[in-house]
């Protein structure tokens, strides 16, 4: 009696474990998070891009848990004197959260603020004489600010 009562209950623990292991395997994130991440938060135009597609289809990369959360430029104008920032500050943060909750914030901070500014600059090249450069001096602003502040 004692036997099989205690074959069934190796056996029930054994059912268990292999139920909780898959279940915390399926909820881990996939191997490739951090290099996607590095991809998205690049200073090239093509790595905003990529971003900006993955954040318009949010769910299919539920798998890595990414915090897409954004409180776009913070306290600062979302569009200062007209200049459309508030995707290039939703990026931004994205990176700020994203690699911090992955304990690589610092090795990391330079290049994100380097990719905010060029993002910004990006902006601005959509603009001509004045108005150009009145944006680019606005983005040299907040840039310099989430250099010191951020």
């Amino acid at each position: 009696m004692h036997r099989r009562l205690a074959t069934g209950m190796a056996a029930s623990t054994l059912a268990l474990i292999t139920v909780v292991g898959t279940a915390a395997a399926a909820d881990a994130a996939p191997a490739d998070k951090p290099q996607v991440l590095a991809s998205w938060t690049q200073t090239s135009a093509s790595s905003y891009n990529s971003w900006a597609t993955a954040r318009a289809n949010q769910s299919a990369w539920g798998a890595y848990a990414f915090d897409w959360s954004t409180d776009y430029c913070s306290s600062s104008p979302d569009n200062p004197l007209g200049f459309p920032f508030r995707m290039s500050c939703a990026r931004h943060d994205f990176g700020y959260r994203n690699y911090k909750a992955a304990g690589a914030f610092s090795a990391n901070k330079t290049r994100l603020d380097s990719a905010f500014y060029e993002d910004l600059k990006r902006v601005c090249a959509g603009y001509g004489g004045g108005t150009k450069t009145a944006c680019n001096s606005t983005a040299w602003t907040y840039y310099q600010a989430v250099k010191a502040f951020g």
